[in-house]
């Protein structure tokens, strides 16, 4: 199969995730292509050729990525049309708290109206703590947030959160749920050349009617 993977990204490590996905479909056997949605190509992809699709962004003050909110809103009717998923990436995924939990569910209702789309399936992945990346103010403010939330203190590092193996495990199982979706189809398929195959064998290479 052929899939699709549009990513926003902001400090990197939405595209460290989405990379982390092609890479792990590629090994599978599956044929992809990644794409940034900042870029101006991005928009212009053709949708027809991907049985597929995988959106990735990052939430930054409860919000996604613009861009990625403008390809989807572009190609809703062909994300629509084939299997689909949405990684939804933050540092509140990294969180048990019940109030984090419910922020990211009302982030998802806000993009799905917003882009008009609602993802077959989504996935939260956390995300990292870029400190060195952050001036004084932002460094600052994430530490902040980090106390609160009992998150890592030591801004002389970056602290990365994502889960690999569970972002494995959901692509795993998103393909599985592609294969069954495919199952049926396949099984009728075999089973309609089982059913010819009789008939062919009676009639013979001439075309004559051999059980008579």
């Amino acid at each position: 199969m052929k899939f699709l993977l549009v990513y926003g990204t902001t400090e990197g490590q939405t595209e460290k995730v989405a990379t982390f996905v092609t890479d792990h479909l590629a090994q599978q056997g599956h044929e992809t292509q990644l794409a940034n949605a900042i870029d101006p190509t991005a928009t212009a992809i053709d949708l027809l050729g991907f049985d597929a699709v995988i959106i990735a962004a990052s939430l930054h003050a409860g919000h996604y990525q613009s861009a990625v909110i403008h390809f989807v809103r572009t190609h809703l009717d062909g994300i629509g049309a084939r299997p689909n998923a949405f990684l939804s990436v933050s540092l509140a995924a990294a969180s048990g708290d019940s109030d984090d939990v419910h922020g990211l569910e009302q982030c998802i209702a806000a993009f799905t109206q917003q882009t008009g789309w609602t993802p077959r399936r989504v996935h939260h992945v956390a995300g990292a703590f870029r400190y060195a990346s952050y001036d004084f103010l932002k460094r600052w403010a994430m530490k902040y947030i980090a106390y609160r939330k009992g998150g890592p203190l030591d801004t002389s590092r970056d602290h990365e959160l994502t889960d690999w193996v569970d972002l494995a495990q959901f692509v795993s199982s998103f393909l599985g749920d592609l294969e069954s979706a495919r199952l049926p189809s396949i099984t009728e398929e075999s089973a309609a050349a089982a059913r010819a195959m009789p008939d062919a064998a009676a009639r013979g290479s001439d075309g004559s009617d051999r059980s008579r």
